[in-house]
């Protein structure tokens, strides 16, 4: 009997060749989360290169963040609606060849259309990522699955300083940017056809634009653009101007949270079903654990990078190296919480975030009080710590949160989840630049803004630790 990942879950469980699209699948995704991070360190040579503005160079980190945020749940629906096989192809091409685009940009403006597009793609082919594992995989399985996932994130997220110093120093500050994104090119390719030859086509389903919540989209589109915008301009003063969107997100939302309810009295098929609010075990506390912890988790990769390099005088690869032990613990753990959260739960990412909690204090203080010469190596241990710790949350609160959610809308759930996760990147990111730049501005040394910072994000782990013991208390 054919296969097929759109199929139901229980009969997925005997597909043969689920654990090599996963390693396919994975590959793709961990494309897309590095050109989050992996750009931060080539803004330099692409101003000089390209002879950018400050606004610019901000839009083409701000840019991919932007629209990657804005499209996660629509492509979640259109993955479950049309089918993730044949989504997940057709993002990934369109990834491969925006991505070609943003290395031959011959100019800043160019740059950032090729980045906005980019992130379209990368917002399409993420949800369809664990739409996948939600359908392939069951039972502990699916947590080992999930781990691997966890791994993807967490690894992504902190080896891209480490890999684009690498490049930059390969290839040459002045034109060595440009192989950040072509480096994107040949593994896309590889993974498009190792995709095709994986995972099997499903059946024919009359699927058609009519099924898509149009409105519902847009609604959720506008409002996510009001929160994100705001703070993706926070360089070039988007909180003073544009504060009023502010206002403007939370009423938006509303109203899609209404459409939502009328499309499901209506029986017609929403963009994000409501009762999974209210009626999915786990998924709310899930969801709201997630878009905390990344405000806390996705913001000091930035202010690492200024401590280390400007600070300290650290070349982009030194700064990369730095935070490695970070990237390594993350890695490690992810996989092995995976495993663990099918017996141990909630418990899993509790024990997590106090370990992540517990590192970044200690990096604070090592950093705050260690020797220049000296603090890479004091940080290492600190930062191991508190990778371990992330490595046990960020997976593991994927499989609870998603766990529950019937696996024909597992696509726009992980797609909901996704962009709190992003919408929280954004927020962490502003607030602990705001407040690494906001002690520097007292005349304040480097050591006491590294230090302020990182307790900063401290606290909204500690936010995230308490809606943990909070949801555990609920589940008991």
């Amino acid at each position: 009997m054919s296969i097929h990942p759109d199929a139901p879950t229980t009969s997925l469980i005997a597909y043969p060749q689920r654990w090599r699209a996963l390693a396919v699948t994975q590959m793709a995704g961990f494309m897309t989360l590095l050109d989050v991070s992996i750009v931060n360190i080539a803004l330099p040579s692409i101003q000089r290169g390209l002879g950018a503005s400050v606004a610019q160079v901000q839009w083409v980190v701000s840019g991919y963040a932007l629209t990657f945020g804005l499209v996660l749940v629509a492509g979640g629906r259109l993955g479950d609606a049309l089918g993730r096989r044949r989504m997940f192809l057709v993002a990934l091409s369109g990834f491969v060849v925006t991505s070609a685009l943003c290395g031959a940009a011959p100019s800043a403006e160019l740059l950032v259309a090729g980045r906005l597009l980019q992130g379209v793609t990368a917002g399409m082919l993420t949800p369809q990522n664990t739409g996948l594992i939600q359908v392939l995989f069951h039972g502990p399985e699916r947590g080992k699955a999930f781990g691997v996932f966890g791994a993807t994130v967490g690894l992504s997220t902190a080896v891209g300083p480490v890999l684009g110093g690498f490049i930059l120093t390969a290839a040459g500050e002045q034109e060595g940017w440009r192989w950040l994104f072509y480096v994107n090119v040949p593994i896309g390719l590889v993974a498009l056809l190792a995709t095709w030859r994986l995972l099997p086509s499903p059946p024919r389903r009359a699927a058609s634009a009519a099924q898509i919540d149009v409105v519902g989209a847009v609604l959720l589109g506008v409002g996510v653009l009001c929160l994100l915008l705001p703070l993706v301009q926070v360089e070039d003063g988007g909180l003073r101007q544009l504060w009023w969107l502010f206002a403007v997100a939370p009423m938006l939302v509303v109203v899609f949270l209404h459409w939502e309810q009328e499309m499901v009295r209506r029986g017609r098929a929403p963009l994000l079903d409501t009762r999974m609010l209210s009626a999915t075990p786990g998924y709310p506390a899930g969801a709201a654990l997630g878009l905390v912890y990344f405000v806390g988790f996705s913001g000091i990769w930035l202010v690492f990078a200024l401590y280390f390099q400007r600070g300290l005088g650290y070349t982009p690869l030194q700064s990369g190296l730095a935070v490695t032990p970070f990237a390594l613990g993350s890695a490690t753990s992810a996989a092995i919480a995976g495993r663990l959260v099918t017996k141990y739960g909630r418990w899993v990412t509790v024990l997590g975030l106090s370990g992540v909690a517990i590192g970044l204090v200690g990096s604070a203080m090592v950093l705050h009080g260690a020797p220049a010469a000296s603090a890479q190596w004091a940080a290492a241990l600190p930062l191991l710590v508190a990778g371990i710790g992330s490595g046990a949350v960020i997976s593991p609160n994927v499989t609870l949160t998603l766990e529950c959610v019937p696996p024909l809308m597992g696509g726009a759930a992980a797609g909901a989840l996704q962009t709190g996760q992003r919408i929280g990147s954004a927020i962490g990111t502003a607030t602990l630049a705001a407040v690494f730049y906001g002690v520097l501005s007292q005349r304040a040394g480097y050591p006491d803004a590294i230090a302020a910072a990182l307790l900063t994000a401290t606290g909204f782990v500690c936010l995230a630790l308490l809606v943990a013991v909070l949801e555990l208390r609920i589940r008991v």
